[in-house]
């Protein structure tokens, strides 16, 4: 691994990463930062977490220099706000030692610190396209002074539909200007936007020749599971020995914020990350997972590129991504800054189609995933589960009863309620229930001793219209309800 100070990073730089244990480059760092820190325009793809943020920050900070007049100098695009949240602590570290300031400019915040920071001067702005284009148009950021201009992820705000926002932001920029575009993949809208505003770029590829199109370091699992199932499964991998953080992937925001109750209720610290949270929600949940909190995060993929957690070790695709750049994304959750890693994906019997296209574009040689549910014996060997795991590490709180010694008889009349049960005799009497009708016509009481039954006597089994009384003799039912209104001195309603 080669050394920072061997690629020509400012000691302050160097001191700054070293506090957090970085002191050796990773290969896509190594290659584009003696590149870029001349003014070099360059092209940086990568597999996701290997270290592009760091590769594009080092030479910004740098050439802004020590103490850089107030005003916004540099502009660092992303697509999500998580996004815009990892990229932002990762340069307020490389600034920690220099008078730079960086603000954080994305949606689902108010606008107020936001507008205040800009106003104060910072000098390195990380935003989403939406909310820059919307605070230039206010004109309460400036970026005509921007000679320092980073695209992140640039894939993904194709996927987003971002490039008419891109193409007007590169309209309000400076035209002298120094330019980095940094993706994973490099489809082909991608590169002709990097001919359109860059200026002869080098295109650096950071990749093994032997590593082929997935991660080394990731084991990649597959099973065809039941949608019934799956939730049990889930619960087995996360007693797996030696798991870590953990990342679970659903496709849609309902079915992660179902997921995040059911397995808070099987005991697992877990939190979510969709798009019916707040963003405040949303960051209080990804730093709970960041600081160890919890240690399972259900998300879907708007925040597959945000986090950026080296200490995730697994990462379960809860259902299956639309396609092989989702899933690399997904995966490359885990298996980061040079650690190995996990990824479990379910593919569901309806899905197997979408598993064909990954499979064939990734070259897993997996056609047919191996069909498995939560008692498989080879769900335990595969991913190191102690044998007898169930699915639960703590019971449901059952909903409040009484005691059993403090529960009314069958048959005896509850205090708040009637007669739970009139088939059955008195326990322990011996005899048959006794039965009593009250009727409230003329205050008569007509009962049946010893479980005879009650009958009204002759003629008071007819409605004449004058009574109280319906045709079988019961009362009526405004009569019923009023039985129980009684004043204070105990005597019925209207004795």
């Amino acid at each position: 691994m080669t050394a920072f100070s061997d690629l020509g990073v400012d000691q302050d730089i160097i001191e700054a990463l070293a506090s957090k244990g970085i002191e050796s480059a990773f290969p896509i760092q190594e290659q584009t930062i003696p590149l870029a820190l001349p003014g070099q325009d360059v092209i940086g793809q990568a597999k996701t977490g290997t270290g592009k943020t760091f590769g594009f920050g080092i030479p910004v900070v740098q050439r802004l220099g020590l103490t850089p007049e107030p005003g916004v100098k540099a502009l660092i695009v992303v697509p999500t706000r998580e996004l815009a949240v990892q990229v932002y602590e990762d340069l307020q570290l490389l600034t920690s030692n220099r008078s730079t300031t960086v603000v954080a400019i994305y949606g689902g915040k108010a606008y107020e610190g936001q507008i205040e920071a800009l106003k104060a001067g910072a000098q390195i702005v990380v935003g989403t396209p939406g909310r820059l284009i919307d605070l230039s148009n206010q004109r309460l950021l400036d970026l005509s002074h921007a000679t320092e201009v980073v695209l992140d992820e640039a894939d993904k705000m194709l996927d987003l539909g971002f490039l008419a926002d891109i193409e007007k932001i590169f309209q309000k920029v400076s035209q002298t200007r120094h330019t980095q575009l940094f993706s994973a993949t490099m489809p082909g809208p991608i590169v002709a936007l990097a001919r359109r505003f860059m200026t002869n770029p080098i295109h650096i590829r950071a990749t093994d020749p032997d590593e082929g199109l997935t991660q080394a370091n990731i084991k990649h699992v597959i099973y065809r599971a039941h949608s019934l199932d799956k939730d049990e499964v889930v619960a087995r991998i996360l007693q797996a020995e030696g798991r870590g953080k953990t990342v679970i992937f659903t496709r849609t925001k309902r079915a992660a914020q179902r997921l995040v109750d059911e397995l808070g209720d099987r005991g697992f610290n877990v939190g979510g990350v969709h798009g019916d949270m707040g963003q405040e929600q949303r960051e209080r949940s990804m730093a709970a997972f960041k600081a160890g909190k919890v240690d399972v995060l259900v998300a879907t993929d708007v925040a597959a590129r945000g986090i950026d957690v080296d200490d995730v070790t697994h990462v379960i695709n809860h259902t299956i991504p639309d396609d092989d750049k989702t899933y690399l994304h997904r995966a490359g959750r885990t298996g980061r800054a040079g650690r190995t890693g996990i990824a479990v994906t379910f593919v569901d019997w309806e899905d197997l189609h979408k598993w064909a296209l990954i499979n064939r574009a990734l070259d897993f040689g997996q056609p047919e995933p191996t069909e498995t549910y939560s008692s498989s014996p080879h769900l335990y060997s595969d991913l190191n589960i102690p044998a007898g795991t169930k699915g639960r590490l703590t019971t449901a709180p059952k909903a409040d009863r009484p005691p059993r010694g403090d529960r009314p008889a069958r048959g005896e009349r509850r205090s708040d309620g009637p007669v739970r049960n009139d088939r059955r005799a008195g326990e322990g009497s011996g005899e048959p229930r006794q039965r009593t009708r009250h009727r409230r016509g003329e205050g008569d009481v007509v009962a049946a001793e010893h479980g005879a039954p009650a009958e009204a006597p002759e003629g008071q089994g007819t409605h004449d219209g004058q009574g109280a009384e319906h045709h079988d003799g019961k009362p009526a039912p405004a009569r019923r309800r009023r039985r129980h209104r009684r004043p204070a001195g105990g005597a019925p309603t209207g004795a």
